[in-house]
């Protein structure tokens, strides 16, 4: 069986961190932090100047275990109990929603809800619901 760690520093620092910088690219840029769509942004600039800034937010993202191993000495222990190809089957999942839901977790649940968009609050409780019924069912019905 799959254990979930309890971290609250851990999630309260995450979260502390993703509010801020939800703030400032609005702030600085005025645009909302959808991680999607700023991907898809990358793969699909409509300009020199809008790629630049996804692939810096891109690279903001993707370079925390690099600030990890110059802090601590160490990369952060990252354990993955499923295989590979379940990633991927669950990455084309997430695109499905993602696609259908007109956005993520990250431009509805952060920056939508704050924001107080009838939508973004209808699509986090759709997230959040379905994240239970999963988890649910992994755990206790499948017995993963």
């Amino acid at each position: 069986m799959i254990e979930t760690a309890f971290t609250p520093f851990q999630s309260l620092g995450g979260g502390a961190l993703i509010g801020l910088g939800a703030v400032l690219l609005m702030a600085t840029m005025g645009r909302i932090m959808g991680a999607t769509g700023i991907l898809a942004g990358v793969v699909q600039p409509a300009n020199l100047s809008d790629w630049s800034w996804r692939a810096a937010v891109l690279l903001g993202m993707i370079s925390g275990p690099a600030v990890v191993l110059g802090i601590t000495g160490e990369f952060p222990a990252i354990q993955v109990p499923v295989s590979t190809t379940m990633m991927i089957i669950g990455g084309f999942i997430v695109g499905i929603g993602v696609t259908f839901g007109a956005g993520c977790t990250s431009g509805h649940g952060v920056c939508g809800m704050a924001r107080l968009s009838p939508r973004s609050i209808a699509a986090t409780i759709t997230f959040m619901i379905t994240t239970a019924i999963t988890v649910y069912v992994v755990r206790h019905v499948l017995g993963a």
